[in-house]
């Protein structure tokens, strides 16, 4: 399935029904009177979260939306039948912009969430209403009324507890390979990754969700490389893993280089937790590690992780470190007490070094 995360969409709420001019026909009554119904309600523009969605691509095929018109009043004081609610479902996470993408209208965050966009026209009301002592046989009736309509942006930001940070082949899709059953697309060249991709990984009984996003390059911001638009699906993230290439002949540069271009962006991203790795380590020498490793540590102001993704060697200390903190994250939105810490294995400063 391909994957999309903006979509722009026109929708209209459904217009209301017209009222009815109606007169009583009836034998041996000499004087009927109106007897004109109202017209029935438009329908309403509803979205809708839903968890078996994951992705904004219906929305390429059809982008006008608009519910169903409230039916005419007839005679003999028949309303007419309101229209049907129009329910676009959408994936967990979805934001609906307003045309400008200066506004958030609605953000969808839990399955079954909803909210009620547009609301229909009210039908008009038929002759009957406009009885009385001054008018007693009135020949008009009210149009129902128009419904709004407008044209918005959806925005998808993924659900996850741990958002994946690195410069292009850090080796970012090979951690989440082997901690999660995903399977993205790893190969030796950059920009392997042209998508989110999404893994449940399991610490004991914890499972937490990681996103691994396309990485970045200096200049993502201004557009350079794939640009920094998959930085909003992890904006939601309670930590955010940022794996360093040991290869690389100056870490500390890949990394402050990340770390620019979050300041960049904004979205409070340089605020959040962060733990950083030192990944490839099984292509360094004892001596390598500890020198780039505390090139890594002076350049973050953060204790250095080592990991390899291909022999697996620190992947459960990482895993574990990354569980403390989203069961932590957990538990403070339920109002729980937090789980204890170990401070040797989790960095308990939020973010990291900022230009």
């Amino acid at each position: 399935m391909k994957f999309l995360d903006q979509a722009k969409i026109y929708l209209k709420a459904g217009d209301g029904g017209n009222g009815c001019v109606g007169f009583r026909r009836e034998k041996f009554i000499e004087f009927g009177g109106p007897d004109g119904g109202d017209g029935g309600r438009g329908g309403d523009i509803v979205f809708e979260a839903a968890t078996n969605l994951n992705t904004l691509i219906d929305f390429r095929y059809a982008q006008h939306f608009k519910a169903e018109r409230g039916d005419d009043g007839g005679g003999q004081n028949r309303t007419g039948r309101n229209g049907n609610d129009l329910v676009i479902k959408v994936p967990v996470g979805t934001e609906i912009l307003s045309e400008d993408r200066e506004e958030v209208i609605a953000d969808l965050s839990r399955d079954g969430q909803r909210v009620v966009l547009l609301k229909g026209g009210n039908g008009g009301f038929g002759n009957t209403h406009f009885k009385g002592p001054k008018n007693q046989a009135p020949d008009f009736a009210n149009p129902g009324l128009e419904a709004p309509d407008m044209w918005v942006w959806l925005r998808l930001k993924l659900i996850a507890d741990v958002g994946l940070l690195g410069l292009p082949n850090a080796g970012k899709s090979t951690f989440l390979s082997i901690v999660t059953r995903a399977r993205p697309k790893i190969a030796g060249y950059p920009f392997t990754t042209l998508h989110p991709n999404l893994g449940v990984a399991q610490v004991g009984e914890l499972e937490f969700v990681i996103a691994d996003i396309p990485g970045l390059i200096e200049g993502a911001h201004e557009g350079a490389g794939l640009g920094d638009r998959f930085l909003g699906h992890i904006e939601r993230c309670a930590v955010l893993l940022h794996l360093v290439d040991g290869t690389e002949e100056d870490v500390a540069a890949s990394y402050k280089t990340i770390r620019r271009e979050l300041k960049a962006y904004g979205g409070g991203l340089t605020g959040k937790r962060e733990l950083v790795a030192l990944n490839k380590i099984d292509a360094l020498d004892d001596d390598a590690r500890a020198e780039k490793a505390a090139a890594l540590a002076k350049a973050s102001r953060k204790k250095v992780h080592l990991l390899s993704g291909v022999s697996g060697e620190g992947r459960d200390a990482m895993l574990k470190a990354i569980a403390k903190i989203v069961a932590s994250a957990r538990a403070s939105e339920t109002g729980e007490p937090e789980p204890e810490s170990d401070e040797d294995e989790i960095e308990e400063t939020p973010g990291g070094w900022t230009p």
